[in-house]
């Protein structure tokens, strides 16, 4: 029970729709409240304007009536004035209307004894012709008054001042107007008041719903921790809602992608990504390992729906950096191939040495002598071919590799005889991931055709531009498929494990570009792929 009762009674531990709903409750309070002060304000001054215009107009009526500016004059003015005083007053809902003469001496007034008496107040304004307005404690208490004069227009102007006329409203009368109209006032505020509180409600309830009922402080550490997280895992994540748009990308991922810096909010389609990029980060199909090739890297892509609550948000879309593992990878099958090859040219080695000591067992001296220069002539040819003309050590290794590799395979493997490849042209990796992968490219492509299967490796230097070119006797690309082959995942052959197949030329194209070089194809018959690099060795 404890827990509960802090929970209660400790405000940061409140949700946010609490927090919000007693905030607004609070500040709906003193709004109210200051808004009904001040109508009660306002009502008295409007009260003490009201009473003031009245006892005025009452005021300057009485002293411009003729009877009156006689009756002041006369023999007997309180037996003329006094009745007609106390009508006035009764109509006019005032409280008293005295009519006096200049030394303040009382004609009229609502109590007869008073009569006769002198006036409290001030005079002095409307003895001059003006009007007097005060507040005052006279006879009947605190009173808002009124003084003006009795003008007879007939006499000299100095004497035309012949009386005076006092009106006045007590001071409780005009209160108790003003308290006649406070439960109206208080309505006013109270009807406020509910449909403040239905407001504030509603609110609130929006608040719970969209913040899930948690509390500030959990928000703050969830956002706090998740941004964390989101910004120090190594794999890039990329959440897309159901429109297509992008939600959410990490470090990691605006980095592997190379988003912009408005990308957030924007429809992936918008971003700048490879067609079939765009695609997987936009569909509603789940993927798994997939390989994508963007223009400087080799994405490793896994994407599954974003669920909360059984419902459908978007997508989750997770990166991995597999570019130094396929260049890594491409390597290994060309050691591979290599190691394959030199198996190969063993067990023949072998073969051949057992034919050799036959022949000399045999008497056939002359016969064993002949069958070992030719073959060794043949593979010395190619081996001093390419190492006389390709200076760099890897890539001689590689064409001799696939050389032997092609033999095998039954293919014949030529390295053109003006063939030149100058150190520095390229990286060494870049250059073993290009010609690899074009040669790998066209021994597949020409496996299992009929006839004549050749590959021809030339390299050249053509101005500022170290090219490579490799062809082929093959089937070359189908009409259309130019385009296509750089795509990752176009092969002519079954797609292998996570999408191994057809991805050799988009990393060659991948390469190439990333060197600012060119790749271009032709055939058929046959197909000829042709790399220029610049080379700042050039003639």
């Amino acid at each position: 029970m404890a827990a509960p009762l802090v929970a209660a009674v400790n405000p940061s531990r409140w949700s946010v729709a609490t927090q919000t709903f007693v905030l607004q409750v609070g500040l709906a309070v003193l709004v109210i409240a200051a808004g009904l002060a001040g109508t009660f304000v306002q009502a008295q001054h409007a009260g003490d304007r009201e009473a003031i215009a009245r006892v005025t107009a009452v005021a300057e009526t009485v002293a411009a009536t003729p009877a009156v500016v006689a009756a002041v004059q006369g023999s007997a003015p309180t037996k003329a004035l006094q009745p007609y005083a106390e009508r006035v007053r009764l109509e006019s809902g005032t409280d008293f209307v005295v009519i006096m003469d200049r030394d303040g001496t009382r004609f009229t007034h609502p109590d007869p004894k008073q009569i006769g008496g002198t006036f409290i107040g001030h005079t002095s304004a409307a003895l001059a012709g003006g009007v007097v307005m005060e507040n005052f404690t006279g006879t009947l208490g605190p009173s808002t008054r009124v003084v003006v004069p009795v003008v007879d227009s007939t006499k000299p102007a100095a004497a035309q001042v012949v009386a005076l006329v006092a009106v006045g409203i007590r001071t409780s009368a005009v209160g108790e107007r003003v308290r006649v109209q406070l439960p109206g006032i208080l309505a006013a505020g109270l009807a406020a008041a509910v449909l403040s509180g239905l407001g504030t409600a509603l609110v609130a309830r929006r608040v719970r719903r969209q913040t899930h009922g948690l509390g500030e402080r959990q928000l703050r550490e969830m956002y706090e921790y998740y941004d964390a997280v989101l910004h120090a895992v190594t794999e890039g994540l990329v959440i897309t809602d159901l429109g297509g748009r992008l939600r959410l990308a990490n470090d990691e991922a605006v980095r592997l992608l190379g988003l912009p810096d408005d990308a957030i909010d924007r429809p992936v389609s918008s971003l700048g990504l490879t067609a079939p990029l765009t695609a997987a980060l936009s569909d509603d199909e789940p993927r798994e390992d997939e390989l994508h090739v963007t223009s400087a890297r080799v994405l490793v892509l896994n994407k599954g729906p974003a669920l909360w609550r059984e419902r459908r948000l978007g997508h989750v879309t997770t990166l991995r950096d597999r570019t130094d593992l396929e260049a890594l990878t491409g390597e290994l099958d060309s050691a591979r191939g290599l190691t394959e090859a030199l198996r190969s040219q063993a067990h023949e080695t072998a073969n051949r040495l057992h034919t050799i000591v036959s022949l000399i067992e045999l008497g056939h001296t002359d016969r064993a002598l002949a069958f070992a220069t030719d073959e060794l002539h043949v593979s010395q040819v190619l081996t001093d071919q390419v190492v006389g003309s390709v200076e760099e050590p890897a890539l001689t290794a590689l064409l001799l590799g696939k050389a032997a590799e092609a033999n095998e395979r039954g293919i014949e493997l030529l390295v053109a005889p003006d063939v030149r490849w100058p150190p520095g042209a390229a990286p060494v990796r870049d250059v073993v991931t290009i010609v690899g992968n074009l040669i790998d490219n066209a021994l597949d492509a020409v496996a299992g055709s009929p006839g004549e299967r050749r590959v021809v490796f030339e390299a050249t230097v053509e101005g500022p531009a170290a090219v490579v070119r490799v062809s082929d006797t093959g089937p070359g690309l189908p009409d259309g498929a130019v385009s296509d082959a750089f795509r990752r995942g176009y092969s002519t052959k079954e797609a292998g494990r996570a999408g191994r197949r057809g991805i050799g030329l988009a990393l060659v194209s991948q390469t190439v570009e990333r060197l600012g070089g060119t790749l271009d194809v032709s055939g058929p018959p046959g197909a000829t792929f042709t790399v220029r690099l610049p080379w700042g060795g050039g003639p």
